[in-house]
């Protein structure tokens, strides 16, 4: 008897602690997850990947506690240009048809000042698992939208090394420089859907 009631006393100080924290989903039709890199050294190309989900789990007795794990369907990209978008789909580029996703999760989530945060995470591409942070602002207060969805928001920035991950394709210029860029830089546009 004394075992049940130390028991329900542990899982009763425990339940409001797990009731701070609200799971939410990746609103694909107000997300954008996009990048750009340089072309040519003197002009950035842009791109978004369309089809993704992602799910967030945000504590607000203890952001530090929150979580961040999102799948990005590799095939979807999109620069506006269909004979570039199926070269950075070959296997030149993201190799789309052997590593379909690229992944997102999340390690620690630490304060970066108001209303910013610093997510680190695991960030997967064509089979490399390499650690990275998102440089956050948000995520906003909650809100009824017309249709009576509680919905917040949060925007992340970050930026890579392609070469890291083992997206090397690339030329020399007659003058000096590469057709592409190493560096990317991500940057998410997010709209939060609660479960």
């Amino acid at each position: 008897m004394k075992r049940f009631i130390s028991i329900f006393i542990v899982l009763a100080l425990v339940a409001p602690l797990n009731a701070l924290a609200a799971t939410y989903a990746l609103d694909p039709a107000h997300t954008v997850i996009g990048f750009k890199v340089k072309h040519l050294m003197i002009a950035n190309v842009k791109g978004v990947f369309e089809k993704f989900k992602g799910t967030v789990v945000i504590d607000d007795k203890d952001i530090t506690r929150s979580t961040v794990n999102v799948s990005i369907d590799i095939a979807s990209i999109n620069t506006n240009i269909a004979k570039r978008d199926e070269h950075l789909r070959s296997g030149d580029f993201f190799d789309a048809a052997t590593y379909p996703t690229m992944t997102f999760v999340s390690t620690s989530v630490e304060k970066a000042g108001a209303n910013r945060l610093n997510v680190t995470g695991n960030l997967t591409l064509r089979g490399v698992t390499r650690p990275v942070v998102l440089s956050v602002e948000g995520p906003t207060a909650e809100v009824k939208s017309p249709q009576g969805v509680t919905k917040r928001g949060a925007s992340a920035t970050t930026s890579i090394n392609r070469q890291d991950y083992g997206v090397s394709w690339n030329k020399k210029l007659d003058a000096g420089g590469v057709v592409v860029g190493d560096e990317v830089q991500i940057s998410i546009d997010a709209e939060l859907d609660r479960q």
